[in-house]
């Protein structure tokens, strides 16, 4: 909630910039893997352990934009994602979900994605309706190492 209440947010889309500098910048901006049309990214503000999206490379509000090899490629590597995140934390579950428009809740409307959040049994406790925190097994940077090696692959 922290960034999308925030007054200042980066200028231009997070989404966009997050493959602009080409491999260098892929680490820095959490990219985990990259194909033709899209690409997958951990979650900053994430709502578990593992969070991710995956996104089209194409700026676009709405599905019916994409053509029919970039909406194959987004749900492909999408099911590969699943399967990637699986093997690689042990999930039991996941939720997976798009947040279209400003009015169906996306905080990022402009740039369309694909979230996968990684479920476990007995993972919710009461530390978000008592003090609105979240509380992650690992940080951030040692879970995008931890990714890497399952996700690795999932380019080409």
């Amino acid at each position: 909630m922290e960034y999308l209440l925030s007054a200042e947010k980066p200028n231009g889309c997070i989404f966009c910039s997050a493959t602009a500098n080409g491999p260098k910048g892929l680490e820095e901006s959490l990219v985990l893997s990259t194909r033709q049309h899209s690409f997958v990214i951990m979650n900053r503000y994430p709502y578990a352990h593992g969070h991710i999206m995956v996104v089209p490379r194409k700026h676009v509000s709405k599905l019916s934009i994409l053509s029919s090899d970039e909406r194959c490629c987004l749900f492909d590597l999408t099911a590969d994602s699943q399967k990637a995140l699986e093997e690689t934390l042990g999930c039991q579950g996941m939720n997976m979900g798009m947040n279209l428009g400003k009015c169906g809740g996306a905080g990022i409307a402009d740039h369309i994605h694909v979230h996968l959040v990684p479920r476990w049994e007995g993972d919710t406790n009461f530390m978000p309706l008592i003090a609105d925190v979240r509380v992650m097994p690992e940080h951030l940077h040692n879970t995008y190492k931890t990714l890497q090696a399952g996700f690795g692959a999932l380019s080409k």
